[in-house]
């Protein structure tokens, strides 16, 4: 809903809200919230495509089979009645149907801040952070490989923008710390720099029980109390086409027999890792996380789970990746068909090919955000700061990406379509009659502040005022904003007994040698 003008003025930091410093830097922002969309996801496919497309990939699952290189996940599904040769296993329709049956259709995440839940399913829209890039690139140091400040800018940037409602995986990789440890320095700082719903790798047992000890200790809950809702989440891909790997099976079924959610999204890039046809990459698609979430279902019935759509397509001219294409939009569209078919919520990204944060890496991103609104996502990954195809994480382009994430939930207020008197506004046209303007009217001085977006990185200005003012482009006026948020940066409030909990666990953690590595 549109903020009251008392909001737009809030003052919070680094807790989120409209931050304001001595030197005058204010973001003006909408306040948190959890938007709601209004519209009728656009539907594709006719009612016998779907139909095509769910059939498809039973078959595969039925006649084909797909591979699960954990032996507990073999030993399950073998138990459950699948035909298991090896690590190939097929399952047949009545099976997967009821396993489905089994899942929520919705949940809520509370992470250490309850203010700060996050609702999964239904019609709610939650923006996550740019998630895993190895480098990242800003206008003053060009690109470079990621290392752990430029990840606590990045948490920065994600706790003082209300549009991003999940710090999901890291959003640059930390790779100056080594490998066993960097799960333990990087939850931690999660933890401390947000009190937002928080993402763990599933990256092995260790870092898995790790992750969830962490939250548990974050939020001052018992055992009892962690494993009764969920407080946190993985996402798990396959490995494309139709295998799932052991760490990530292995982290699932970890977090989902303690109740904690599980979204499964298979990469499948089509004419590479999936058939060069749409309705062939997504019955893949589907195919494969259908199976994962059926194994979910069986080992720990009712616990939270996702369905993700990670379809795209590739250059066939190279084979390189491409996102925000027509064929991506499509195919999230239409996976979100087969979501709502089978009663999940669905999770999709805002993704770009584009090098820098320039014109194309803004129209492909606009083209993925609103294939996720249109196909009626619940979790949109990689929402703010994705370029190079996920190899590049940019603070200027986080900044760019919530202008268009705020824009979007503008969009989703109801006050936009409301049609009472008031709105109607009849009085005041009749008081301006022919010829004359609103400016002035009573109608219009009651609603100035609140009645239109207002942005913080666009500028509104006739050329001549911009020329005047330095003709600063987009991406310096974001870069702006950035430093001055890192610059001015306050860490949410966290109990002192809560963070020397967490501090302590990681201490004796890495005493004890942290996570094993192939190094």
């Amino acid at each position: 809903m549109d903020p009251h003008p008392a909001e737009r003025r809030r003052r919070s930091g680094g807790h989120g809200g409209n931050a304001r410093r001595r030197d005058g830097f204010r973001l003006d922002q909408m306040p948190w919230q959890v938007p709601l969309n209004p519209d009728r996801p656009t539907e594709p496919l006719p009612a016998e495509g779907v139909e095509a497309i769910h059939q498809g990939a039973l078959q595969i699952l039925s006649e084909i089979g797909v591979e699960f290189l954990h032996d507990e996940a073999l030993a399950l599904l073998r138990q459950a009645g699948c035909i298991v040769e090896g690590q190939n296993v097929r399952m047949d329709s009545d099976f997967v149907m009821e396993m489905l049956a089994r899942a929520p259709g919705a949940f809520t995440i509370t992470p250490r801040n309850p203010a700060r839940a996050v609702p999964i399913g239904a019609r709610h829209l939650a923006f996550v952070n740019v998630s895993s890039p190895p480098s990242s690139w800003d206008m003053l140091r060009g690109k470079r490989t990621g290392d752990f400040a430029t990840f606590r800018e990045f948490l920065m940037l994600t706790q003082s923008f209300n549009c991003i409602h999940v710090a999901g995986g890291y959003p640059v990789e930390p790779v100056d710390i080594h490998p066993s440890i960097r799960h333990l320095d990087c939850i931690a700082e999660k933890l401390i720099l947000t009190d937002k719903v928080v993402h763990a790798y599933s990256l092995g047992r260790e870092r898995v029980e790790d992750a969830m000890e962490m939250v548990r200790l974050a939020a001052g809950l018992s055992h009892a109390e962690f494993d009764a809702a969920p407080h946190m989440y993985t996402n798990i891909n396959s490995v494309s086409p139709l295998r799932h790997d052991f760490p990530m099976i292995d982290g699932a079924l970890r977090l989902a027999r303690r109740g904690q959610p599980v979204v499964v999204t298979p990469f499948t890039l089509a004419g590479a890792m999936a058939p060069v046809t749409l309705a062939g990459a997504v019955a893949q698609s589907i195919a494969e996380a259908l199976c994962a979430i059926a194994l979910i279902q069986y080992a720990a019935p009712g616990a939270p789970v996702a369905i993700g759509t990670f379809t795209s397509n590739v250059d066939m001219r190279s084979g390189a990746p491409a996102f925000g294409t027509p064929e991506y939009m499509r195919a999230t569209q239409m996976t979100g068909q087969l979501a709502r078919r089978y009663g999940l919520p669905l999770r999709s990204s805002g993704v770009c090919t584009a090098n820098i944060p320039d014109a194309q890496a803004m129209w492909e991103t606009c083209n993925s955000l609103w294939a996720a609104v249109q196909s009626g996502s619940n979790l949109v990954y990689h929402a703010a700061g994705w370029l190079e195809g996920g190899l590049i994480a940019s603070p200027e382009k986080f900044v760019m990406d919530c202008e268009m994430l705020q824009m979007i939930q503008r969009y989703c207020a109801p006050v936009l379509t409301e049609t009472t008197p008031e709105a109607l506004a009849l009085d005041a046209i009749r008081e301006v009659g022919a010829g004359g303007h609103f400016f002035g009217v009573q109608h219009t001085r009651e609603r100035y502040e609140t009645a239109f977006y207002a942005p913080f990185v666009s500028d509104w200005r006739n050329y001549e005022a911009w020329e005047r003012d330095g003709a600063t482009d987009t991406i310096a006026r974001a870069h702006g904003i950035y430093r001055n948020i890192v610059e001015g940066f306050t860490p949410p409030p966290m109990a002192d007994d809560r963070r020397a909990a967490l501090l302590d666990f990681v201490a004796r953690r890495k005493a004890e040698g942290g996570a094993p590595t192939d190094f």
